[in-house]
C-alpha cells in the first residue's frame, strides 16, 4: 500500500472546478426555470433543484447514492434535499459530531495535562491524558523542570498509560489504514501522533533506495526487507511501504529515479509507549539526567506533581482536527469527553465518551436516531449519519455560544486545510467553510456558505458505493456549492 505522504490532508489531490455546464431550454418542460451556466452570476432558489439534479444524475453517477441536503442557515425551509434522512458511511464528516461535543462539554480555553509525579525516591512516573499534540519540545520542556528541581539521575521511570481505557487501535478500522500515520494507535502518553517518517532516497542506478529515518533510533526498532531499486532518469517513480501483521518488519517496493527527490513516508508506531519512554530518556540525557529503568505501570495515586506541560486550548486543537482532518486528534478528544462521567464496569474510555457525545448532541436538539457513531474520526466504515444529522449539528452550533470558534475550525475554500486547492478561481473562495471527507468509495462535504445576495446557508453531501475517480466526484460537488454561492433572492 502506498501511504498518504506525511502531513497533507488525504484529500488534497483532485480536478479543480472546470466543468461548464450548458443546457438547452427546448428540452425542459415550461413550468420548469431555464438552468443557467456556471458563468452566471446568480440563480433564483427555484432553480436550484433542476441544477443539482443534473449534476448527479450525470451517467457516470448512476451507481452510487448521493444525499443532499441545502437549508438557510437561520431556517427550517429546505432548499434542495435528496435521501437527506438517510444513513450514508460519513468518512471524516463525523468529526464534524465530535468536535461539536467537545467543544460544548469541555469549552473552548479547555486544555490537556501531561504530568510527572514523584512517587518515592529516584521513582518518577509519568501520566498521559491523552494530549494529541504533544511533541518532543514538550518532553524537552519537562526534562528541563526536572533539571532546574536538581534531578540528575532517575533509578525508576514510569509511564502510567491508564488514562484511556480499551483497545489504543479501534476493531472495526482497517488494516490498510492502521499501518499509516493516519490510522495511529490512540494511547494516554502520545507522541509526536504515534508516527514515525522515513524518507527513501535514490543511489546509483540498480541499487536499493536508501532508507533514511527522521528520528535515528527507529532504525533500531524495525527489521527492513528493502526490495526497492533506483532506475534510470526519466522512468516513471512509485514506493509502497506496508507493515506485516506483528509490526516490527517494514517491507519497500517500487522505484524512483537516480535523479528523484526523496519519498517522505509516515507509518504508526506499533508500540506507542516504549515509543514514549525512549524518547523521553533522549530528552532526559540531553539535559544531563540519567535513567536506570523505564517501565509502563499504572495504580499511582498522583500525590505530588513536580512537573507538567498543557496543550494548546482546545480551540486551538479544534483547528488541527477539522482544517487537516487529523484523526488521532478527534479519537484523542473523543476518550477525553469521557472526564464527564465514570466509567461502568468493563466499558472502554471510547465507549464512554461516544456515550458523552450522544448524550449531549441530544440535549442540543440533534435527533439521536439519525446517526450512529462507533468512533469519533470516521475512519470505521460502521458510522453512519444522514446529512440531515449534519445539518442539524451545523445550524445549531451556529446558534451556540460557540458559534465562532467552531466555525473557525473549519477548512475555508481555496484558502485552508483539506479545502486550500479546491473551489480556486471560483466564487466559493473564502465564502465557504466545510469539512471534507474521503475514503474509497465514500465522498463528502459539509459546511456553511455566506452567499453574497442570500441569507447564509448550511449543506451536507455524501456519496457512497461510488465506483468513480474521487476527483471526479468532488468535482461536482464542488459544482454545486458554486451554484450555492450564487443564490439570490427572485
Amino acid at each position: 500500500m502506498r501511504f498518504n505522504t506525511f502531513k497533507k490532508p488525504l484529500s488534497f489531490l483532485l480536478l479543480f472546478l472546470t466543468t461548464q455546464i450548458a443546457f438547452s431550454s427546448t428540452g425542459v418542460k415550461a413550468q420548469t426555470p431555464v438552468i443557467p451556466t456556471n458563468s452566471t452570476k446568480s440563480i433564483c432558489p427555484n432553480q436550484l433543484k433542476p441544477v443539482v439534479d443534473v449534476l448527479i444524475n450525470r451517467p457516470q453517477f448512476s451507481r452510487m447514492r448521493w444525499g443532499v441536503l441545502v437549508k438557510p442557515l437561520s431556517s427550517a425551509q429546505t432548499l434542495y434535499s435528496r435521501d437527506a434522512e438517510k444513513y450514508f458511511t460519513p468518512a471524516s464528516n463525523a468529526k464534524l459530531l465530535t468536535t461539536a461535543a467537545a467543544l460544548q462539554q469541555l469549552g473552548a480555553n479547555f486544555r490537556i495535562r501531561t504530568s510527572i509525579y514523584q512517587d518515592g525516591e529516584g521513582i518518577l512516573r509519568v501520566v498521559g491524558r491523552g494530549d494529541p499534540s504533544l511533541k518532543t519540545a514538550q518532553l524537552t520542556e519537562l526534562a528541563k523542570q526536572l533539571r532546574k528541581l536538581g534531578v540528575s539521575q532517575i533509578q525508576q521511570l514510569i509511564a502510567d498509560d491508564s488514562y484511556f481505557q480499551g483497545e489504543i487501535i479501534n476493531s472495526s478500522w482497517q488494516w490498510e489504514d492502521v499501518q499509516a500515520y493516519y490510522g495511529a494507535p490512540v494511547n494516554s502518553l502520545i507522541l509526536n501522533e504515534n508516527a514515525a517518517v522515513l524518507s527513501l532516497l535514490p543511489q546509483t542506478i540498480g541499487k536499493p533506495l536508501r532508507l533514511r529515518w527522521t528520528e535515528p533510533t527507529e532504525a533500531y526498532r524495525w527489521q527492513i526487507e528493502n526490495n526497492s531499486v533506483t532506475t534510470q532518469t526519466d522512468t516513471p517513480g512509485s514506493v509502497e511501504v506496508s507493515r506485516d501483521l506483528k509490526g516490527a518488519t517494514l517491507k519497500i517496493q517500487g522505484q524512483l529515479p537516480v535523479d528523484s527527490q526523496p519519498d517522505i513516508t509516515a507509518i504508526a508506531v506499533f508500540d506507542p509507549i516504549e515509543h514514549f519512554l525512549r524518547h523521553f530518556r533522549q530528552s532526559l540525557s540531553i539535559e544531563g539526567i540519567s535513567v536506570t529503568r523505564m517501565f509502563s505501570a499504572t495504580g499511582g495515586k498522583n500525590v505530588q506533581e513536580i512537573a507538567a506541560v498543557e496543550s494548546p486550548p482546545l480551540s486551538e486543537l479544534l483547528v488541527e482536527t477539522n482544517v487537516n482532518s487529523n484523526n488521532l486528534y478527534a479519537e484523542a478528544l473523543l476518550r477525553t469527553l469521557a472526564i464527564k462521567q465514570p466509567l461502568e464496569k468493563n466499558q472502554t474510555t471510547a465507549d464512554a465518551g461516544l456515550k458523552v457525545l450522544k448524550t449531549t448532541l441530544t440535549q442540543m436538539g440533534i435527533n439521536p436516531t439519525s446517526y450512529v457513531l462507533v468512533d469519533g474520526s470516521g475512519l470505521s466504515r460502521k458510522n453512519l449519519i444522514s446529512p440531515e444529522a449534519l445539518v442539524q449539528v451545523l445550524q445549531l452550533m451556529a446558534q451556540s455560544p460557540q458559534a465562532e470558534v467552531f466555525r473557525a475550525s473549519l477548512p475555508v475554500a481555496g484558502v485552508s486545510g483539506t479545502l486550500k486547492n479546491r473551489f480556486l478561481n471560483t466564487t466559493a473562495v473564502g465564502t465557504v467553510q466545510a469539512k471534507t471527507g474521503s475514503m474509497n468509495g465514500v465522498i463528502s462535504l459539509s459546511g456553511y456558505v455566506n452567499t453574497p445576495q442570500y441569507e447564509p446557508l448550511v449543506f451536507s453531501m455524501m456519496v457512497n458505493q461510488s465506483d468513480q475517480p474521487a476527483s471526479l466526484v468532488r468535482q461536482a460537488m464542488d459544482e454545486i456549492v458554486v451554484f450555492l454561492t450564487k443564490l439570490q433572492r427572485c
